[in-house]
């Protein structure tokens, strides 16, 4: 099934955690928790498309890392790639544009929370690359 659009989900690993943020109000996820990211704009690459989504909703730079997985995903009735990448930086620098707060969470503790089902998706694949990095 081919994607009518494509999104970057950051991943950011620290002590087998991964990092969070909730939402602000309003629209489809509003105060929902998510991995940060967002579209992949017309002509960008996906590393490019988190350097300004990190930029754009922290005020922080990032550096990128490898590819850790890709899930399909229906958003008002579009299909959508998503595909999620590891990413290096400091949070303790964090200024909030579009969410309200963020945090370090296992897979176990993100299953049980308000979040995004695309995001949610990810979380096998994300499971099985902490697996092997913590083995």
């Amino acid at each position: 099934m081919a994607a009518a659009g494509r999104s970057v989900a950051g991943i950011a690993i620290e002590d087998g955690k991964l990092f969070i943020a909730r939402r602000i109000s309003g629209g489809d996820l509003g105060e929902k928790w998510e991995f940060p990211g967002g579209k992949v704009e017309a002509g960008e690459t996906d590393e490019e498309a988190l350097v300004r989504e990190y930029k754009e909703e922290f005020s922080v730079a990032i550096e990128t890392g490898p590819f850790l997985g890709s899930v399909f995903f229906e958003h008002r009735g579009v299909k959508r790639l998503l595909n999620a990448y590891r990413v290096y930086f400091s949070p303790l620098g964090c200024k909030l544009a579009e969410h309200t707060q963020w945090s370090w969470a296992v897979p176990g503790e993100i299953e049980q929370m308000d979040f995004a089902d695309s995001d949610l998706l990810l979380l096998p694949q994300l499971k099985a690359y902490l697996d092997l990095a913590l083995s």
